[in-house]
């Protein structure tokens, strides 16, 4: 199993960006799909994650209404938009998979069963 995210960068205040995840490897229509952080310092953090038909979303309070997250089972592929970037939501965002477990742990980065090597966001003031 692979996760590799990419379309990080260095972007200004108020810019957005487009993160990827394509996978390979596992059956992706059949994996919840989310999105985590670590910034520098700080302990990683959930993002958003996305259910396995991509009906249903789940964010975090500091990115509600700036990040949306979709999927494309046909290509294997999640995705990140970032929008109205802000300089604390430099980090590096990883994508990850889970199989299976309940929607009150989407949350937990230890109920993902596989994940991405990361790709630096870094937004300058």
């Amino acid at each position: 199993v692979q996760l590799q995210a990419s379309g990080g960068g260095l972007v200004l205040a108020g810019a957005s960006l487009g993160l990827s995840c394509a996978a390979s490897g596992l059956t992706f229509s059949s994996y919840t799909m989310g999105w985590f952080r670590q910034a520098p310092g700080k302990e990683r953090e959930f993002v958003a994650a996305i259910n396995r038909n991509g009906g249903t979303t789940f964010y975090a309070d500091s990115v509600k209404g700036r990040f949306a997250i979709s999927r494309d089972n046909a290509k294997n592929t999640g995705y990140l938009q970032t929008n109205s970037l802000k300089p604390e939501d430099t980090a590096v965002y990883y994508c990850a998979a889970r199989g299976g477990g309940i929607v009150s742990t989407i949350r937990d980065e230890s109920s993902y069963n596989y994940w991405g090597q990361g790709t630096q966001v870094t937004v300058s003031s």
